[in-house]
Parts: C-alpha cells; sequence; structure tokens
C-alpha cells in the first residue's frame, strides 16, 4: 500500500492556473487503476446525483463516507458495500490520512462547510473535489487552495457543465467567433423553492439564490464571454420575505460589463424557473435551454445548427475526467482559482445590492 499512497500523492503536485480554464477532454494513457472516493456530506446531491454517478464511473469508485447522521450509514453500507473501516464522521475524519483505499474526499455539505472540510481533508492528505459554490468568500476559497498546495494535493471544482460537451462547444464558440465578436450574453438559472429548503432559506449557511444558485448565471456568463467582468451591477428582491431569513435573497438581479463592450444580462432566482443561456454576435447567434439541467443540456444557432443532448451522466463524466487528472498527474479542467473567481463577483453582487446597485469594479 506504501507504493500506492506514494504515487497518488506525487500525482498532487500543484499546477497553478492563470487564466479561465477552457474545458477539454483529457486523453490518458492506458490505467487500470481506479481511485476511491469518499463522499463527505449525505445529502440530497450526494444520495441522488454523486453516489450512483459513481456505478458508472470507469476511473474513480465510492469506497467511503462521511457523515454525521448515524442513521444514514447502514443504508449506505447495504446499498454501496462500504466497509466498516471506511465509514468516517466529521471528527474523527482525520483518520483518513490511514486509508490508502480512500484517494479523494468530495465535500458535499452546504457552502458554509465547505471550506472547514475542504481544508480538513487536504490536511489528511486526500484530494479533494469541492461541489460549488466553492465556499462563502474569496478568502476561504484561498485557504482551500493554499491547503491544497501546501498538502500537496489536488483540487478540483464540481462545476460539471464546464465537462459537458454544449457547453464546451461554447466556451470554444468564445474563442472562434463564428458569428462575430460577442455582444451580449442573456442567462437565467433557477426553481421556485419552499419552506422545506432549509439551509437554503439562510444567508449565514450560504442560502439565497445568489450563493446557492449565482454561479450558474454567473459562471456562463464568464465562460461564453472568454473574459473576466471588469464591473457589476445587482439587485434584490424579495417576493416571500417570510421564507428567509440572516440576508438571504429570493431574486437577484445582476449585469455584468467586459472588455471589448460586451454585457451579460443575468438573473438568479428561487420564485420560478429559468434555465437559459442566450448569445448575441453581429452575423447571428446561439442558445443552450436548458444549459444546466441534470437530464442533459441541448440548443440551437441561429443558421440552424441543433446542439443535441448526450446521453451521459454529467456527474460520472467530471469525476471521471478530474480522477484522470489525478491519475495522470495533469492540471483539474476546473480548478480551485476557477471557483474563487465566481465567488469574487458574488461579493461584488452582494456589495453593489446592498448600496443601491452602485456599480462596483473587478
Amino acid at each position: 500500500m506504501k507504493n500506492r499512497r506514494t504515487f497518488i500523492k506525487k500525482s498532487g503536485l500543484f499546477l497553478a492556473a492563470t487564466s479561465l480554464p477552457y474545458p477539454y477532454i483529457i486523453t490518458p494513457t492506458p490505467i487500470h487503476k481506479k481511485l476511491g472516493v469518499a463522499l463527505l456530506g449525505l445529502g440530497s446531491y450526494a444520495t441522488n446525483q454523486l453516489a450512483p454517478a459513481l456505478q458508472q464511473t470507469k476511473h474513480i469508485e465510492l469506497r467511503g463516507i462521511v457523515t454525521g447522521s448515524p442513521d444514514k450509514i447502514p443504508v449506505w453500507q447495504q446499498k454501496y458495500n462500504i466497509k466498516d473501516t471506511h465509514v468516517y464522521n466529521y471528527e474523527n475524519m482525520d483518520q483518513l490520512t490511514n486509508n490508502d483505499d480512500i484517494d479523494v474526499v468530495y465535500i458535499v455539505t452546504p457552502t458554509f462547510l465547505h471550506m472547514k472540510y475542504a481544508v480538513k481533508a487536504a490536511h489528511a492528505g486526500k484530494h479533494v473535489f469541492c461541489e460549488k459554490p466553492m465556499a462563502m468568500t474569496a478568502a476561504e476559497c484561498q485557504d482551500i487552495i493554499d491547503a491544497c498546495h501546501k498538502n500537496r494535493v489536488k483540487l478540483a471544482i464540481g462545476y460539471r457543465m464546464q465537462h459537458e460537451k454544449n457547453t464546451r462547444q461554447i466556451m470554444d464558440w468564445a474563442k472562434t467567433k463564428p458569428y462575430g465578436s460577442i455582444q451580449t450574453i442573456d442567462t437565467a438559472a433557477g426553481f421556485k423553492i419552499g419552506s422545506w429548503g432549509a439551509w437554503r432559506l439562510d444567508g449565514a449557511k450560504g442560502g439565497g439564490a445568489i450563493y446557492d444558485m449565482g454561479v450558474y448565471p454567473l459562471n456562463a456568463a464568464r465562460y461564453s464571454a472568454g473574459l473576466e467582468p471588469t464591473s457589476v451591477t445587482a439587485r434584490h428582491e424579495n417576493v416571500r420575505p417570510e421564507l428567509f431569513k440572516n440576508g438571504a435573497n429570493e431574486i437577484t438581479y445582476f449585469d455584468l460589463e467586459f472588455p471589448g463592450g460586451i454585457t451579460a444580462n443575468c438573473l438568479v432566482t428561487y420564485n420560478t424557473g429559468k434555465n437559459h443561456l442566450n448569445i448575441k454576435c453581429p452575423n447571428g447567434g446561439y442558445q443552450l435551454s436548458p444549459f444546466q439541467s441534470y437530464t442533459g443540456v441541448s440548443g440551437t444557432t441561429t443558421d440552424g445548427k441543433t446542439l443535441s443532448s448526450c446521453d451521459c451522466n454529467q456527474q460520472a463524466d467530471q469525476m471521471d475526467n478530474d480522477a484522470l487528472s489525478i491519475l495522470n498527474d495533469k492540471p483539474m479542467l476546473v480548478p480551485g482559482v476557477e471557483g474563487q473567481r465566481d465567488i469574487r463577483v458574488v461579493e461584488a453582487i452582494l456589495d453593489s445590492a446592498r448600496n443601491g446597485s452602485k456599480n462596483v469594479q473587478l
């Protein structure tokens, strides 16, 4: 087991990213090894998306769990054949350092806990997959990046859409400009939340539309432009204020300005279903609708091309790509710096909305 641990540890040499990473398909060397992952936090996303996806992955498999809910342990053990020695809680997870069967910890808790447990996983010598949004603040994002760097482990953020083929096409068109230079971007994401929303209704825990869902339209605007925004203006609206506490917002409108005169009109909402991305150029344009659905992403272009949904599991593709980055010692498709960039803009959005929709320079 020592040789295996040494191999995995060496594969975690820190690779800094310097610009918005355009996704690519990793071309692996022949590898017959599977990494082991422990899911940390067994809520809805881990239960209904990640664990089932890990039954389809080729390069990584579910081997452990970290949970604060003892009642969930027997259910997960029975369903996924998880050994007693591979079950941890939040207090003893530092013991992961002695478990060579687990190479990766995937952080799937509410956002306000991401930094704490991502740092603990890194200190245990495990590669870190962290669900989006990366953390509550850009400073917390930096703490995660620094911990992974210090412990020579890799870090990937769970932007599954950047692994998806139609999204990659949009990102490529930002560079090749087949319809001319991009002029405007319009994007929106949302669903109607109810009192069942639990932590998503609490701003102190990373709840509210802008923290929970805002990275979808924000990241889409950034990858569609292929540039970083230079300023933002924003405003909140709470139609049902009785549902939300500690500053959580129900609806946020924000407008981004990019170099070259590109503008992005963005909406994130907990009040109604929204799921589109439209890009306009001088000679036409293209759109995805939906642009971030679990069941597939599809769209069209103004000259009649169809962007068809693939028959694939987005989470499985994401985790396989990230596993191959570790096994092949390649950069992650979506490294920590990408998650941090979004959170910096989220902080500016909150600043603008708190101050009368002032224009905040980035």
